[in-house]
């Protein structure tokens, strides 16, 4: 029996061409739209390459005047000592107190923030018509769209004077009211991410729910809350993030007085407050006061690298898949 091999009626398209021509089977029109997404691509890929760089210009920057503080001040001394004095003769170098005042901050904004950003997400995702979530989810980002100077005076002379009707002995500057007031500015932070983990709860889970008997609100809490829990535990963590960082609003309401105390209703300076009042331009470049700016930004960078870091293994901990 022969055989012989039929030639092809149509080979098949090849992407080699000879310079100056197009890869045989591509029109002038796929080309563009070939190129077109190779720019876009590269156009992305630099944008995120600027984050990356950016960032770690910052923490370079950070570290590398840190080393030159911790060159005069013993690393000992800047972790336990509780005095932060360092444009005073008789200078202290203890972090303690102003982390003091960050870490009370933050606990009292949080303690606002997370119960109020909940209860608010669970609502609107479960229990809220839908004209009213269109409604109501705007008005409520728009907090987060007020400047903080706004929410600083707003404490100082609205929230302070009604809290000293309740404490009549609390000072004109406290970290409660400061606190207060950045639990209220975080809350579209905490219910805003809370409310998208928890729609994106598939319906099936709802439905199951209810075929055992499950009213509303115990699917809500018991069904929807847990099954969102990773992204809960994102929007808690970025409301940590926000208030640790928060600055005008402690610096106003809170009084800029360095004091190692975890009492609410006394006055203290945060890190970022401190890095406010002296990045002014009034001490020289290369001065010690001039390098504990550094020292404080490098602290508040590494508790929020920390907190991150938690949000992380916590996302991965509880993330679930459908």
């Amino acid at each position: 029996m022969m055989s012989s091999i039929l030639p092809l009626k149509h080979p098949p398209a090849t992407l080699a061409a000879t310079p100056g021509t197009l890869p045989q089977g591509w029109s002038a029109a796929r080309l563009r739209r070939r190129l077109a997404e190779r720019a876009i691509e590269t156009l992305l890929l630099l944008a995120a390459l600027v984050s990356v760089f950016t960032t770690a210009a910052i923490v370079a920057i950070l570290v590398w005047e840190s080393v030159v503080f911790f060159r005069t001040v013993p690393l000992l001394d800047f972790l336990t000592d509780t005095q932060w004095t360092p444009l005073f003769d008789d200078a202290h170098f203890g972090i303690l107190a102003l982390l003091s005042g960050t870490l009370t901050t933050t606990i009292v904004a949080l303690l606002v923030a997370v119960p109020l950003g909940t209860i608010l997400a669970i609502y609107l995702s479960e229990f809220a018509p839908f004209r009213v979530r269109e409604v109501a989810k705007p008005f409520l980002e728009l907090l987060g769209g007020i400047p903080t100077i706004v929410y600083g005076y707003f404490a100082l002379l609205f929230v302070t004077p009604v809290l000293q009707k309740i404490y009549p002995e609390l000072p004109g500057f406290n970290m409660l009211s400061a606190g207060l007031v950045m639990g209220i500015m975080i809350i579209p932070y905490v219910s805003s991410l809370s409310e998208d983990a928890m729609r994106a709860v598939p319906m099936h889970m709802r439905e199951a729910s209810y075929a055992m008997g499950a009213t509303r609100l115990q699917t809500a809490v018991f069904v929807v809350t847990p099954a969102a829990l990773s992204g809960l535990a994102s929007s808690y963590i970025l409301g940590i993030s926000r208030a640790v960082g928060e600055t005008m609003v402690v610096a106003i309401a809170a009084g800029m007085q360095p004091n190692f105390s975890f009492d609410p209703r006394e006055p203290a300076a945060t890190i970022t407050a401190y890095i406010v009042q002296v990045a002014l331009g009034d001490l020289p470049h290369g001065s010690i006061g001039y390098q504990t700016i550094f020292a404080a930004g490098l602290t508040l960078l590494l508790i929020t690298l920390v907190f991150n870091i938690v949000g992380h293994f916590l996302r991965k901990r509880f993330r679930e898949a459908y």
